[in-house]
């Protein structure tokens, strides 16, 4: 396939012009507003993926009409949908997760003893910090929210606490631990694409986003409903109708030894659906019986029967328990076609715009009028968010400013290490509030609450990009590149620290 820049340097594919680039734009934007205001809640059920189609064949359109090959475009969908195949394989197998370890009882294991450990009064603050550390050691956001952030929720849930701030406290643990972890793929792509090394990326990126776990969890402290919270009735429900072990545990263990060994995410959260498979076939194995049934068959085949329908269409509580059947009635690949039929046209969209130069028309200008050091980074977090709107991608989004902004960073003298913290900053923490982004999409699917519900509780994701744009307008980790002091060394040149206003 010939590259879309290729094309329009060679004078056959005309420069797209503003217009060109804010009509697809606004007309997503447009179309999803009046699929909220039509269908509410549901809007993630089929009419949010219509908006997200239909806008990109207005953007295909626009291509077309600048010359570009129907080919070209056709081609760019399919990569783009591509690259976004990884993440739909994980969207899967936490699907499969979630209906093994609710027949398991492994998602119960999590909640009953969060009931014995946890308190209303700080439940929010301690999921945050917990999430943080989990996601730290093993540098994924998304398996922390489908592994312990699934426990979690049921936990609040049962506690009577509001599912949209739990929801909130869990992504805002697991964003910090994401771009703060040398294992995360988001902190080496922001990195590579700034061309800083890993680890000074790291070093400055705690200097934002410390403070701003700081303060949302303080933030949660202050959201914590007061009292004692007495859990006797719902542990007694529990353990009258759910076997609890430690040993429901094991699933939840591999997984996280799987993470650290820096196996697949799709590999180890897939493991951990099966192993949850086998332990509810060895803790509880007439319960397996009894879910998939069919008195008709063997006893070895009804435990394949219910383990394989747990992965596929998810587990049904049976207990008569209301509250312990909620959180039991979840989980199975098919629970999660929506969001990859929301994944797929978001690609598609973003891989139209991308393709068609219209995003970088829109930017472009905005690059070329800041001023000062504050306005550069200010048009990076805006390019961040923007493109976390409209490509729906949180890769794309972090790796467009690397593209645009490197060369004026540059032209300033400010490292690379500065930028590639600005950018984890704005497209790593944005991208779960959007509510067809991917990450969005998954975290909203796994973890039970819309996106818009849980987004303004997200703390930390809404703290960290002001955090970074108030610590260079008061000149504070502004780092700059010396200049050459002699021309014997053949050492590149080391970044320092000076404080600019």
């Amino acid at each position: 396939m010939v590259d879309s820049g290729e094309l329009r340097a060679s004078g056959s594919v005309k420069t797209p012009s503003v217009l060109d680039a804010a009509v697809p734009c606004f007309a997503l934007i447009v179309l999803l507003a009046l699929s909220y205001l039509l269908f509410g809640d549901t809007a993630a059920q089929g009419p949010n993926q219509v908006a997200l189609a239909f806008s990109a064949l207005i953007a295909a359109g626009i291509a077309y009409k600048n010359g570009m090959p129907w080919s070209g475009i056709r081609d760019a969908v399919v990569q783009g949908i591509a690259t976004g195949l990884p993440a739909i394989m994980i969207l899967l197998a936490v699907g499969a997760l979630i209906g093994t370890w609710a027949l398991s009882g492994t998602i119960m294991a999590m909640v009953y003893y969060g009931l014995k450990l946890l308190s209303p009064t700080y439940f929010y603050a301690t999921t945050a910090l917990v999430c943080a550390v989990v996601a730290f050691g093993i540098g994924s956001s998304w398996t922390v929210a489908g592994t312990i952030g699934i426990g979690l929720m049921g936990v609040a849930a049962q506690m009577g606490l509001s599912p949209a701030i739990a929801a909130g406290a869990v992504i805002s643990g697991a964003y910090f631990g994401d771009k703060a972890s040398p294992l995360s793929d988001t902190v080496n792509l922001a990195a590579a694409t700034a061309g800083s090394d890993v680890y000074a990326h790291i070093r400055e990126s705690l200097w934002t986003s410390v403070p701003a776990l700081a303060l949302a969890v303080a933030l949660f402290a202050l959201l914590g409903r007061p009292g004692n919270f007495d859990a006797t009735s719902i542990l007694w429900a529990i353990e009258a109708k759910v076997r609890i072990s430690l040993w429901a545990f094991l699933p939840l263990i591999l997984v996280f030894l799987l993470s650290v060994l820096r196996v697949a995410p799709f590999v180890a959260i897939f493991s951990g659906a099966l192993a949850g498979a086998v332990l509810a076939v060895i803790l509880d194995p007439a319960r397996v019986v009894a879910f998939a049934n069919a008195p008709q068959l063997p006893t070895a085949l009804a435990l394949l029967k219910g383990c394989w329908a747990a992965l596929a269409t998810g587990h049904t509580g049976a207990t008569g328990e209301k509250a312990i059947d909620a959180i039991l009635s979840r989980g199975g690949m098919a629970s999660m076609m929506n969001t990859v039929w929301l994944i797929i046209t978001a690609l598609a969209f973003g891989a139209v715009v991308e393709h068609a130069g219209l995003l970088d028309r829109l930017i472009g200008p905005l690059v070329a009028r800041t001023r000062s050091n504050t306005g550069l980074v200010a048009a990076v977090a805006g390019t961040a968010v923007l493109s976390n709107v409209v490509t729906s991608d949180q890769y794309i989004s972090i790796a467009l400013p690397g593209r645009l902004f490197q060369s004026a960073f540059a032209e300033r003298g400010l490292a690379p290490a500065m930028l590639s913290r600005v950018i984890g900053d704005t497209a790593t923490v944005t991208s779960p509030l959007v509510p067809w982004n991917s990450c969005g999409a998954y975290m909203s699917s796994a973890l039970g609450v819309g996106t818009l519900a849980y987004a303004g509780f997200c703390f930390f994701n809404l703290l960290n990009p002001l955090v970074t744009i108030a610590f260079t307008l008061l000149g504070w980790r502004v780092i700059t590149l010396p200049r050459a002091e002699s021309v014997d060394t053949n050492e590149p040149p080391k970044p320092r620290l000076r404080v600019v206003r």
